[in-house]
């Protein structure tokens, strides 16, 4: 048997799940940064006051955003345009591309005022982990469908932990397809100088995780911040190979 190993105050022990991988890919809202609440609230206010000006046809579909269910099922790891059209399509609503847009502007406007207004931080157990591997020579990366990622890293002070980073201004760039295809890994796994068979993905939303399975990475990480049963078992169906609260639960 493997003896375990020794946890260090510089660099503690990973888990074994982690030992055998040279890379992870990091996804950033709600994985790395507390924002992922920022983007749900955002949201919120734009689809509501959408709702209230084009209220759908069926009552029952009248209803407001709900910023952790209809978040977690329609937007989360989503570009903004997608996901406007995802949560639109689940109302009965006009997905014209001038509706989706008009949506996902509104939102893109709300999000940055609350971020210039309240900033936002870095989860401290991902920051240890991220040391972690950093420290066990494991190369790192971070990628986003957000356009905010940099900025986002940058105000949370970050940024110079990861190797590389691919956010939602390169995909566009590149043309990559959104989640729950697995480009926007592979991008980053590829920059890293890694195979996905021996690399992780680590991801807080359904889409995200369902895109590390659809890219053969060898290990992906659900973080379930909800903490709820059906969170961490939705997780799970989608793709998570392992599922956690906080991943400081990945240091030994």
């Amino acid at each position: 048997m493997e003896p375990p190993l020794t946890p260090t105050t510089s660099h503690p022990a990973l888990a074994p799940a982690l030992r055998d991988i040279r890379a992870v890919v990091f996804d950033t809202d709600g994985v790395i940064t507390d924002s992922a609440r920022v983007h749900a609230a955002a949201w919120k206010t734009a689809f509501d006051a959408f709702l209230r000006e084009h209220p759908p046809a069926d009552p029952a579909q009248r209803r407001p955003f709900d910023d952790r269910d209809d978040y977690l099922r329609h937007v989360d790891g989503r570009s903004r345009l997608d996901g406007a059209a995802a949560f639109l399509a689940s109302r009965g609503a006009d997905t014209s591309q001038e509706t989706v847009r008009q949506v996902a502007a509104d939102k893109e406007r709300l999000f940055t005022e609350r971020l210039r207004e309240h900033g936002v931080a870095a989860f401290p157990g991902t920051v240890r982990l991220v040391r972690a591997l950093r420290g066990a020579g494991t190369s790192v990366a971070a990628a986003s469908a957000s356009r905010h990622a940099r900025e986002l890293l940058t105000r949370a002070g970050v940024l110079d932990l990861f190797d590389v980073l691919v956010d939602g201004g390169e995909a566009a760039r590149l043309g990559l397809p959104g989640k729950p295809r697995p480009d926007l890994f592979l991008t980053a796994v590829e920059r890293l100088g890694a195979d996905a068979g021996r690399a992780a993905v680590v991801e807080d939303a359904l889409a995200g995780v369902e895109a590390g399975r659809n890219g053969g990475f060898a290990l992906v990480v659900g973080v379930d911040r909800a903490g709820t049963g059906d969170s961490g078992e939705a997780l799970r169906r989608h793709g998570a190979d392992l599922v956690v609260r906080d991943l400081a639960e990945l240091l030994v």
